[in-house]
């Protein structure tokens, strides 16, 4: 779950509910080749989406129409569209939830060229249900603790030190000491605080309930040996705990006041140089870059919580957005799709576009380093993987509701107006009751499958 539905508000407004962007073929189309039709719900990419259909359509005479839905009405769009006798042969999916919803139509993907293109990650992301694999994750993203490394080195030089470099932080413990000296050393140092303030302002509880959340979960799933329960312990939620009072404790707003610090508050603190770390993704350089923290200065650390084994593991990796094909479509126009998808990830222009236009890291095989985005973070991120550390999993939350309840809960334990047990009761009790809902009204959960740490 990243902020580009936020960051794109202003864009998607100006689409109307269903715009078409379609012909693009135009009188070079052939029909007897197949129709592809992709019912798109990232706003902020239309005009790289309409390129590389007029591309292929130039190149193979295959009819690629584009349709694009602003994000708050996609579901309402893809409904009417996919009524029609002319339906999307492809579409977007992102998150559980979605996928549920558009179960009844997605075609089994597994056996296909595109799906073994995958890498060993994305095939784990793709959403499966009794042995068949439905979508190609089609856009990695990576979250953990950006640092700015000109702090830290300048903290690095003084005697009251407790490390050498960054390099030193390689747990929880240290990453502890080292916030908590910067915090008493922060005049010396001429910053704020040590971390960002933990904004729970509704922009930007998503960090903590939908980000945060899932470190606790990975490893209790970990231990259970399973990629999905609906029922959990909140084993080491504690961790949370504790990662969630360093930041409260070392950041630059008093504890009472953090639920009206905002998303964009909170990242200028970084972006201005004022605090050493900020925990969030590599979607946020597009906010960073430009002010006061240089491109070599961004770093990530994995987020750290104490847990045993963490110090094995890089960031939490997010593969939220996906394709999907439609079954109901004809033969020739799932073939057609088919091969507009395998053309998307094998062809050098097209691969440019999806991840140096777009900014996407693309978890195909056929994604070589020359193929990512122009993000420090993102190339930070990547580094721990080619190191050998394992990508935590951001496995599926319920809903919406879970984290709003735990933001609610979050909420009340910083003012000193609840107490720990009421973001407890929400992360544990809340996670069953929202998926015995989600069960009742979208008629699935996520299949468990055990629990592989390499995928």
């Amino acid at each position: 779950m990243n902020r580009n539905i936020t960051r794109i508000v202003a864009i998607a407004a100006t689409l109307a509910m269903g715009t078409s962007l379609a012909a693009c073929g135009g009188s070079s189309a052939d029909s007897s080749k197949g129709h592809v039709y992709f019912m798109n719900n990232k706003a902020e990419v239309v005009d790289q989406y309409k390129e590389l259909a007029s591309m292929y359509t130039k190149k193979t005479g295959v009819q690629v129409d584009i349709q694009t839905g602003a994000a708050s009405t996609y579901d309402a769009t893809m409904k009417s569209e996919l009524a029609k006798d002319n339906a999307p042969t492809m579409f977007n999916v992102a998150g559980f939830d979605q996928f549920a919803k558009y179960q009844k139509y997605v075609e089994p993907l597994q056996d296909t060229d595109v799906f073994k293109l995958l890498n060993d990650t994305g095939k784990a992301y793709s959403y499966t249900i009794d042995g068949n694999s439905y979508t190609l994750p089609y856009a990695a993203e990576w979250y953990g603790i950006i640092y700015n490394k000109k702090i830290i080195k300048d903290y690095c030089s003084k005697s009251y030190a407790v490390i050498k470099s960054a390099d030193d932080i390689k747990d929880y413990k240290t990453l502890k000491q080292v916030a908590e000296s910067i915090e008493q050393h922060k005049d010396d140092l001429g910053v704020d605080g040590a971390f960002t303030t933990p904004g729970l302002d509704a922009s930007d509880t998503y960090r903590f309930a939908a980000h945060m959340t899932r470190l606790p979960l990975y490893y209790e799933y970990r231990d259970a040996n399973t990629t999905f329960s609906k029922t959990i312990k909140g084993t080491y939620l504690k961790n949370y705990k504790d990662m969630f009072d360093l930041q409260l404790k070392t950041s630059p707003t008093e504890t009472s006041m953090v639920s009206s610090k905002t998303y964009d508050d909170v990242t200028s603190e970084f972006a201005l140089g004022q605090v050493a770390f900020y925990p969030n993704g590599v979607w946020a350089y597009s906010q960073i870059k430009g002010n006061d923290v240089a491109d070599e200065d961004l770093g990530m650390l994995p987020y750290y919580m104490g847990i045993k084994g963490e110090e094995d593991c890089g960031p939490v990796g997010v593969y939220d957005a996906s394709w999907a094909v439609n079954k109901n479509a004809s033969e020739k126009d799932k073939k057609a799709t088919l091969d507009f998808i395998k053309w998307m990830i094998t062809d050098n222009e097209a691969k440019k576009i999806l991840s140096k236009d777009m900014g996407f890291s693309v978890p195909f095989t056929t994604f070589t380093d020359d193929y990512q985005p122009d993000n420090p973070l993102t190339e930070a991120a990547r580094a721990y993987s080619n190191d050998g550390k394992t990508e935590v999993r951001s496995f599926t939350i319920p809903d919406q509701q879970w984290q709003d309840d735990i933001a609610s809960a979050l909420v009340e334990y910083a003012q000193g107006t609840g107490k720990w047990d009421k973001v407890q009761s929400a992360f544990v009790d809340g996670w069953s009751t929202e998926w015995n809902n989600n069960e009742e009204s979208l008629g699935s959960v996520p299949e468990a499958q055990k629990f592989d740490a390499k995928s």
